[in-house]
């Protein structure tokens, strides 16, 4: 078979082997010899396919001459493949042959006894022994590689302190317990919210002492067959022996230690024992003074059995609190550390829009505003113009010149209309792609290329970043029963001067400033009730409160805490109380009160009065409430028992009774702040002295704004008409809405408008209330 230009196409053949082809260099003459098409490759047969004919040594083509392009596909489109050789021929058997098969091979012989010494060198050695046990028991090891250290970790100063004094010292300096014969720790237990830090706190330990760091997650040792899951744990332990010293941490092991009485199955308290016995077995003379330190996580502490928290087990149980506003800020700092940051960036006013937000939510927190400002910055460069887009445009220009069609072409006008209404249709279709792009899209269109330096420089996060970020991210607190601290503040109440006083002496100064109150022995936070009829801002106080104190704030409906299983709601105020307490100073807000804390009588169900009970012990029992501070509000002060208004429990009561003349001023001009009103037509005092006003609450009053602000509205918008009644000659008015007749800059508020919403508004306490808020203020003996 001749070919056409035999050594150019070899040498391209060459260039193609070199490619990944067989790297031996082929003879022109050899590859006309040796390319013969394959019917089985011609046919279109898959490489797996048996080829039946296949003439060339090392693979099949399509063709005589395509076996000279790049190897994959020929010219006619069809795949060609590479072909294994073909096993060599046996050689033919000789008396030579022979006698070599049949003499033995010293050297594998030397070899094999060479290595079976090796094995038994390995087995008399104990410390490879020991490091091959250890090899064997890490196939199924929870050792845990952790690139974790201490300055990864923010706003647990204090714990990190206590961690490290049991956990540092007895496994770097055994030496000193030895010598001084005092017992070390055995383990510690964090507990907290989740999302505080717990586990991260203890991969933070093991990485800053470089000690070895054995991980499990409790639920992971639950088998299904019987006598596995103590199985798992005694195996864990074991290598935490081979290792010693080492850390040996347990997640969520509340998952596998429940009080063995309430346990429902026998496997839980099977699992009981056997961890305690293997925390038992961790005692120094039986690991030969080589120590073993356990640290558990859990949530819920008070759910452990109780032979686990003992000492000698769990010496000391730590406490990871939700973090108060300084400790946010030293999380976002830590957190925002690698992050390029806009230079006015401010923290502290970042910790103090986050209350309640513990350090994954802050991270959350922190990659959303990262997201946003990504979508920003992509944004302001798409709004650049791009140098491509500048050359394209300038390309397009010169495309567009016209230039003089041949006298042929020129006889067939109908043909040049539609080959340019084809060019526009393009032009337009290429047009309406461009713009459904997104913004991200487009920006990764027009720009293939890296940002340089000079594009990168102005690029930050900012702080309008974490602002828009605060609304998408929703603290894990608040779904414990922490509340987020709602955006009010003193100066959105108007009015009320006499009650946030005694609000701000009762509850914000004393967290402010607790040492000035020390001074003079006041310890005991007070507990407040708000008081009055409805729509007089008691729960605006205590949200505004909350806000000034800067604290954590947990908001209870009273009626939310009832349970009809026996001993649910009981256990319910008492999970309110330990989450205040574990992240005080905080503010607890009982609004409701008398739904949950009524009147202990013959009326009054057991179940009611066992939650009465509980609630006064936790008010003022034998523990005390540290920087826990409790407002309540209610409607019927005469429902609550008598027990819960004595001092020491709620013993500040604040009546908030209905606005005066002056006082619905104050309101009004809170109110609207954000209202246009006329600057000549309109008279906030007029209005304040109105006799529709009198009675009316700060509820009232802002009923009264929305209803001026909706006849404001609808005279700028409503287009009256005439139809035509069936029975009425002069027809029937009626009215269009037409949003574009006016515009929204120029719709004010005026007298008549407000006029027209007095006929709307009535007093939502009547006259008898009143009377009866009278005498309980003066049963209650409040002068004030």
């Amino acid at each position: 078979m001749a070919t056409n230009g035999g050594p150019r196409k070899a040498k391209s053949l060459n260039k193609a082997l070199m490619k990944g082809w067989p790297t031996k260099p082929v003879e022109p003459s050899t590859v006309a010899e040796n390319l013969t098409p394959s019917p089985a490759v011609i046919a279109g047969a898959e490489p797996s396919a048996p080829v039946a004919a296949v003439t060339g040594p090392q693979f099949g083509v399509s063709g005589q001459n395509d076996a000279y392009l790049s190897p994959g596909t020929s010219r006619a489109g069809i795949r060609f493949f590479q072909v294994p050789p073909p096993d060599p021929a046996p050689a033919p058997v000789t008396a030579k042959n022979k006698a070599a098969a049949e003499k033995p091979d010293t050297k594998s012989v030397e070899a094999g006894s060479a290595t079976r010494g090796k094995r038994t060198n390995d087995a008399e050695d104990p410390e490879r022994r020991k490091k091959t046990a250890k090899e064997g028991t890490r196939k199924n090891t929870a050792l845990t590689e952790t690139t974790v250290r201490l300055a990864d970790v923010g706003g647990v100063d204090a714990c990190i302190e206590e961690v490290l004094e049991y956990i540092a010292m007895p496994l770097l300096h055994p030496e000193v317990y030895l010598f001084t014969g005092v017992p070390p720790p055995r383990g510690i237990l964090l507990h907290g919210p989740p999302g505080c830090g717990k586990t991260l706190l203890a991969n933070a330990i093991a990485g800053e002492l470089g000690v070895p760091f054995l991980q499990i997650s409790a639920p992971s040792v639950v088998s299904g067959m019987s006598g596995e899951s103590e199985k798992k744990i005694r195996d864990v332990f074991s290598e935490a022996r081979v290792l010693a010293p080492c850390l040996l941490f347990i997640d969520e092991i509340d998952a596998i230690t429940p009080k063995r009485e309430t346990a429902q199955r026998e496997m839980e308290r099977r699992i009981v024992a056997q961890l305690l016995t293997c925390l038992d077995d961790l005692a120094w003379e039986k690991t030969g003074n080589r120590p073993v330190l356990i640290i558990g996580a859990t949530n819920r502490a008070d759910a452990l059995d109780p032979a686990l928290r003992r000492a000698g087990r769990f010496d000391r149980e730590i406490s990871m609190t939700v973090p108060d506003e300084r400790a946010r800020e030293s999380i976002l700092r830590v957190q925002c550390g690698k992050l390029r940051l806009a230079g006015d960036f401010d923290f502290k006013d970042l910790a103090k829009k986050t209350p309640g937000y513990v350090g994954a939510d802050l991270n959350a927190l922190t990659s959303a505003a990262g997201m946003i400002a990504v979508k920003r910055i992509f944004q302001m460069l798409k709004e650049q113009p791009a140098v491509e887009d500048v050359a394209e445009a300038a390309m397009d220009e010169d495309s567009c010149e016209l230039v003089p069609a041949p006298a042929e072409e020129a006889k067939k006008p109908v043909a040049v209309e539609g080959a340019l209404a084809l060019a526009r249709l393009a032009s337009s279709a290429s047009q309406s792609e461009t713009d459904q792009l997104s913004s991200i899209a487009h920006f990764l269109r027009t720009h293939p290329e890296p940002l340089t330096e000079e594009e990168l420089a102005p690029l930050a996060i900012s702080a309008a970043d974490f602002d828009e970020a605060l609304g998408k991210v929703q603290p894990s607190s608040k779904r414990e029963g922490f509340a987020t601290v709602p955006d009010v503040t003193w100066e959105d109440i108007g009015a009320l001067m006499r009650v946030r006083d005694e609000l701000r002496m009762a509850v914000v100064e004393p967290i402010r400033h607790p040492d000035y109150f020390a001074r003079v022995g006041i310890t005991a936070p007070a507990g407040v009730l708000l008081w009055g009829p409805p729509g007089c801002g008691k729960t605006l106080l205590a949200k505004a409160v909350a806000n000034e104190s800067h604290t954590n704030f947990i908001s209870v409906k009273g009626p939310e805490l009832l349970n009809k299983y026996v001993g649910e709601s009981e256990r319910a105020v008492r999970q309110v109380f330990a989450r205040a307490r574990a992240s005080s100073p905080c503010v607890v807000f009982f609004d409701e009160l008398d739904a949950l804390c009524g009147r202990r009588d013959e009326n009054q169900s057991e179940a009611s009065a066992r939650v009465v009970n509980t609630l006064l012990t936790e008010l003022d029992g034998m523990e005390a409430r540290k920087q826990v501070f409790i407002i309540a509000a209610t409607n019927r002060p005469d429902m609550i028992d008598p027990a819960m208004l004595r001092p020491g429990r709620l013993d500040k009561l604040l009546y908030v009774e209905l606005p005066t003349a002056g006082e619905r001023l104050e309101i009004l001009r809170t109110l609207t702040r954000k209202t246009p009103l006329h600057p000549t037509e309109v008279s906030l005092e007029v209005v304040a002295n109105h006799s529709a006003c009198d009675g009316l609450s700060g509820a009232d009053l802002a009923s009264l704004v929305r209803e001026a602000a909706v006849a404001a509205l609808r005279e700028a918008i409503l287009v009256p008409t005439v139809v035509a009644g069936k029975a009425s000659s002069a027809g029937a008015s009626s009215a269009v809405l037409d949003f574009k007749r006016s515009d929204p800059a120029n719709i004010l508020i005026t007298q008549a408008h407000f006029e027209t919403a007095f006929g709307k508004i009535a007093p939502s306490v009547s006259k008898v209330d009143r009377a009866n808020y009278q005498r309980l203020r003066t049963k209650f003996g409040l002068a004030n």
